[in-house]
């Protein structure tokens, strides 16, 4: 019966946010194509009003720990559910996402990830598209802001493993910013499929930096250990064993 319940509410708070989220892309929109300060407020409020509602509706509490980085520096971050998304997008004065190309025909999104100077890639092509990612970065960044990538390239349930690919040692390397691994134990309770949302303390942790200069396997492999050492913990904190998936 519990379960049942908290099912309906999952469902219903999905039809809200999704609702909300066109609400909130067609009210802004004349001030998004205006300016991308209206762009940013628009995907910022959608972020803050979305946590509040999983807060009221479905019991997910939202953290964040660590220092956040408020200059230019790419952030590589665990990618287990679209709540790390929104925690991040939220804690971060202007974040930047590497994202898939497909997402720029979504309604909506597709028009506000422009806005924001979010970097489309053809995951399709891998080195051609690691290439051509590098130089829309580097075009991008004559605006100061937070690249955001997730290293594994798409989101992972909890307790299972992906390699960690190479893009982000590549994008690291070529813009000369540090690297801010961020782990969180979100997919426990917002899971990258299905309806329920399980009541719980979803926390996305800030890392410390990996300044520039790591040789590209070494980076690679720094960052792998911090970050899934890391999310182990978390989810560990909040009752989850990752150890038990496999």
């Amino acid at each position: 019966m519990a379960t049942a319940f908290q099912w309906t509410r999952s469902l219903i708070f999905m039809i809200v946010i999704y609702a909300w989220m066109l609400i909130l892309g067609i009210v802004f929109a004349p001030y998004a194509l205006l300016t991308k300060r209206g762009a940013l407020q628009a995907c910022k409020t959608y972020a803050r009003t979305t946590m509040w509602l999983a807060r009221w509706m479905v019991g997910i509490r939202t953290e964040v720990r660590g220092a956040v980085p408020t200059g230019e520096v790419v952030v590589g971050a665990k990618h287990q559910s679209f709540l790390d998304i929104i925690i991040i997008f939220d804690a971060v004065p202007h974040g930047k996402f590497i994202m898939k190309r497909e997402l720029l025909w979504t309604p909506v999104i597709g028009m506000y990830a422009r806005r924001l100077g979010c970097i489309p890639v053809d995951r399709g092509k891998k080195g051609v598209a690691v290439a051509k990612m590098v130089k829309d970065v580097s075009k991008e960044f004559t605006e100061p802001g937070q690249l955001v990538i997730y290293p594994q390239g798409t989101r992972v349930a909890p307790g299972a493993h992906r390699p960690y690919k190479v893009g982000t040692a590549v994008l690291y390397e070529g813009l000369g910013f540090p690297c801010v691994p961020v782990a969180t134990n979100a997919g426990v309770f917002w899971p990258r499929t299905g309806v329920l949302r399980k009541p719980g303390l979803a926390i996305v942790d800030f890392l410390d930096p990996i300044e520039p200069g790591v040789g590209r396997k070494d980076f690679l492999q720094r960052l792998e250990d911090v970050i899934e050492t890391r999310s182990d913990a978390l989810m560990k904190e909040v009752g989850f064993d990752p150890d038990g998936v496999h």
